[in-house]
């Protein structure tokens, strides 16, 4: 079963590392970094970076499809390398998937049009602008696609995945054996239950506030 991880320049590292660590527990599960070109490829934050074992041309069917977000996916909107790669991955893929604003880019390749969907809490205005019905649910499954909510909510989509394909009792394993157990020490990780300052706060900085 091979796995392509989609890389950009600025993506979110958490976004591509946490389906990783999930999915290459899959029994058979051949995992590969794609991006445009192989490659390093830098995180959002400019001092992390990913290497593309592979560029798209080299991987034309992969089963499993993980698209990640990050600042990065603005400039790929209207990338059709990209966009016809998914376009043409989703043909035979089994699972197509994506983690916080990879979304967007499922949506802009027209995958996700009139399916329901999740992204960042901040940019499901913007995915319902490009013909998705947004959910604010952490993981929302709608047949083949599986959208994660904001960054760590990939954690969840990875581990999601792996229990449908390997099973419910492989993905306990998985769970247990990378300790997946969260206990944060605040209770601020949506915007229902963060401080409403604190959410006026990052939604009047948003990218997506023009949008």
């Amino acid at each position: 079963m091979q796995i392509a991880i989609v890389l950009f320049e600025r993506f979110t590292a958490l976004d591509a590392v946490g389906p990783y660590e999930m999915l290459c527990r899959i029994p058979g599960a051949d995992t590969v970094f794609v991006a445009e070109q192989p490659g390093p490829v830098r995180n959002d934050r400019g001092d992390l970076m990913l290497v593309a074992e592979k560029g798209l041309g080299e991987v034309a069917t992969p089963e499993i499809v993980v698209v990640p977000g990050g600042p990065g996916q603005s400039a790929q909107m209207e990338n059709e390398a990209l966009l016809d790669w998914l376009r043409t991955a989703d043909r035979t893929s089994t699972w197509t998937t994506s983690v916080c604003t990879g979304s967007l880019l499922l949506a802009a390749a027209g995958l996700l049009r009139g399916r329901r969907a999740t992204s960042h809490w901040l940019a499901l205005d913007t995915l319902a602008a490009l013909g998705v019905e947004p959910t604010g649910q952490r993981v929302v499954t709608d047949g083949k696609f599986i959208t994660a909510a904001g960054v760590s909510a990939g954690i969840d989509m990875g581990l999601t995945l792996v229990g449908k394909v390997a099973g419910d009792d492989h993905a306990r394993i998985v769970q247990l054996a990378t300790e997946y157990d969260p206990q944060p020490p605040y209770d601020a990780g949506s915007p229902e239950k963060a401080p409403a300052g604190l959410v006026e706060k990052l939604r009047a900085g948003s990218r997506f506030i023009l949008q």
